[in-house]
């Protein structure tokens, strides 16, 4: 297993849980954005740059991505391209994105997207909370454990 971070939109604090996590299993972890990333020096973390458009990093890492493999995204399209491809998307939240669920998720998307494309003001989400932050650590946690055994 190896994880992959879309780095561009991903919290500085959810990128250090990676890195403890990353530095306590070992597992090669690469952060996925358009602009330079600062990690921290262990020979498993590692960034790749892209060049700037939309969906670049996300097209790199759907291409590189392989069965097993975790995809830390808030993007619902890139999460269902994850899946479709045998992988695990987690949000930087700790919502786990599965065949079970993603459907609708990207349904909502969708919809959301037509409603402010009319003119509906929906706002952002709201920011990331201390239970978030939990949430991402525990599933982040029950997914690496799983892949050990």
């Amino acid at each position: 297993m190896k994880i992959w971070v879309d780095a561009d939109a991903c919290p500085v604090v959810i990128r250090d849980i990676l890195f403890r996590a990353a530095q306590r299993t070992g597992i090669e972890l690469t952060l996925v954005a358009n602009q330079s990333v600062q990690v921290p020096r262990a020979a498993n973390i590692r960034t790749l740059q892209v060049a700037a458009g939309f969906d670049v990093a996300d097209n790199e890492i759907v291409k590189r991505i392989g069965p097993g493999d975790l995809v830390i995204t808030s993007d619902i399209p890139l999460a269902a391209d994850v899946i479709a491809r045998g992988g695990t998307a987690l949000s930087p939240r700790g919502e786990l994105h599965s065949t079970d669920n993603i459907k609708a998720r990207l349904n909502m998307r969708d919809f959301m997207d037509t409603m402010r494309a009319s003119g509906v003001q929906t706002g952002g989400p709201p920011a990331l909370s201390q239970a978030d932050r939990k949430n991402f650590a525990d599933n982040l946690d029950r997914i690496l454990t799983r892949s050990a055994k």
